[in-house]
């Protein structure tokens, strides 16, 4: 029997988002302001203009090989079932928490968006350790506030903490 073929169009959306996000990269890599961080010998604009260019070549070679039947492998994992409908109640916080932390990383800070984002989302994903996703968050957000503020030279919004961090 012959089987129809059926165009996949989720796998042109991801072609879409891919190209979208690789030109706001690189545009915004060629839009930055030099002297942005304090101690960079390549500059700011590097890595966003590496991965943007990543993503767009990506897009294309995804682009082309569609049409010619490329598909993606169906996921082999035992823990998996494909028959499942997807939990779009988890995936919906999770852009919340993510949204959420987009709109308070300024007035509130890096750390305590950041400890309220990863905390939040171990959460979602089923965590009942309350305490400690919050701790954990804690631990990440100031190990990142720093790893970028000292080891990068980029300085992460302290908000509220600020003079305190």
């Amino acid at each position: 029997m012959d089987t129809e073929k059926r165009v996949d169009y989720a796998q042109y959306l991801v072609v879409a988002v891919l190209a979208v996000v690789g030109a706001f990269l690189v545009w915004n890599a060629m839009t930055l302001p030099e002297g942005f961080a304090k101690v960079d010998p390549v500059g700011p604009a590097f890595f966003p203009m590496v991965i943007g260019i990543a993503a767009l070549v990506l897009a294309v070679v995804l682009a082309i090989a569609i049409p010619r039947g490329s598909r993606g492998e169906a996921d082999a994992g035992e823990d998996i079932d494909p028959d499942m409908p997807s939990d779009w109640k988890t995936v919906g916080l999770l852009v919340a928490c993510f949204v959420g932390m987009i709109l308070l990383v300024e007035p509130l800070g890096w750390v305590i968006t950041s400890t309220l984002f990863f905390g939040g989302a171990a959460t979602i994903l089923g965590s009942k350790h309350y305490v400690r996703n919050v701790g954990i968050g804690l631990i990440l957000a100031l190990a990142s506030f720093y790893a970028f503020y000292s080891g990068l030279g980029i300085p992460l919004p302290a908000g509220i903490l600020d003079g305190i961090l």
